[in-house]
């Protein structure tokens, strides 16, 4: 037998150390079907012969690039990819998805999963789909099941051992959106200012960080009466590591501060607090639902040290001051913290006179 080709080297870019996967999350992983036998992995991918730069659609140099295989492992990954892609959309049921073909493998060496992307296209009518294998990482895949639990968003993604396959999430990426759509006739302001409140709610109880705006997308949904808006994270990698609590606040991303500012034109402060009530109380009967998953997705969660010390002492010293309560001083893991933060929130709307402290105008992330 051959010995495979060299492995070419991962240009990663860090940003935090990555958190392998427990027994604990792995069981919750089988329990709730995350978990799945794959016949492609992470690793298998990595063993690409060569690869070329991807432009993107204009033409310009893009964070992508092509890679190739030799010519029999290319035909055993196209069985296999395809294989994973019925895994993933009809459990299995590969009959109904003969016709499809792998057009392309992209690689991407930024950011902590350093992902594989996958261009699946249907031979009869020329309809491209993508999805993505990544390297498993514990914090990423409680940020993608806390979305799917407290958010109004549906995820669909699978693990096998160290490896993470995860669907494409469509929708315009925030800084094109920023660029090209803020102001635009057919978005109206009220309804992207209320979006926005309700995303940046989202991000800071459930704390998921790093939400700078090339971090999640805009789905514009036309509607009888204008265009509905919904943000949409797609970048779980920042969730519950850093000890900044604005860095789980979009609204202070130097990046975020045009949508920022759109919300402080549009909306009241009156009725910008009515909106982020209303995605607390969303929250709360979203747990209410799936009371039983998400407290075994914190059990597992508070036994991962998914951030150092340190940082877990700063959050919560600034979550205590800003929730006025000392109930988060007691907390032990991001994981008793989002718990916190839930706790909080269900005081406050029982009683409005335990209102957080006023938002501080300063502490904008770089």
């Amino acid at each position: 037998m051959d010995a495979p080709p060299p492995v070419p080297p991962l240009r990663t870019q860090q940003r935090k150390p990555s958190c392998p996967v427990g027994e604990r999350l792995r069981d919750y992983l089988r329990r709730y079907r995350r978990e799945r036998e794959l016949p492609v992995t992470y690793e298998r991918l990595r063993r690409f012969a060569e690869s070329a730069p991807l432009p993107d659609a204009a033409g310009r140099p893009s964070l992508w690039e092509t890679v190739l295989f030799n010519q029999l492992e290319m035909e055993s990954l196209q069985d296999g990819l395809k294989r994973v892609y019925a895994i993933l959309r009809v459990d299995g049921d590969l009959s109904v998805m003969q016709h499809l073909y792998v057009d392309r493998i992209d690689f991407c060496a930024f950011g902590n999963s350093a992902p594989f992307r996958i261009r699946i296209v249907n031979a009869y009518n020329d309809n491209a789909d993508h999805f993505y294998v990544k390297r498993a990482d514990a914090s990423r895949i409680y940020g993608l099941e806390l979305e799917h639990v407290l958010s109004p968003n549906r995820l669909n993604y699978l693990t096998c051992g160290g490896t993470l396959v995860e669907e494409h999430i469509a929708g315009i990426p925030g800084d094109m959106f920023t660029a090209q759509w803020l102001g635009h006739r057919e978005i109206k302001p009220i309804r992207l200012a209320k979006e926005l409140v309700k995303f940046n709610e989202r991000c800071f109880v459930r704390l998921l960080g790093d939400m700078r705006s090339y971090n999640f997308v805009v789905v514009v949904t036309p509607d009888f009466e204008d265009a509905q808006i919904r943000i949409r994270a797609m970048d779980f990698d920042q969730q519950s590591y850093e000890g900044r609590m604005n860095f789980y606040r979009p609204q202070f991303f130097k990046d975020n501060r045009p949508l920022a500012l759109f919300c402080v034109k549009h909306l009241r402060l009156e009725t910008a607090r009515q909106y982020q009530r209303e995605e607390q109380v969303l929250m709360l009967q979203r747990k209410a639902v799936a009371e039983e998953r998400f407290d075994l997705l914190l059990a597992a969660m508070a036994g991962d040290l998914l951030a150092p010390a340190a940082h877990l002492h700063e959050l919560r010293a600034a979550l205590a001051a800003h929730y006025r309560r000392d109930a988060y001083l007691r907390c032990e893991s991001m994981a008793a913290l989002v718990r916190e933060n839930l706790e909080s929130i269900r005081l406050h709307v029982a009683d409005p006179s335990l209102a957080p402290a006023a938002d501080s105008t300063g502490g904008e992330v770089e």
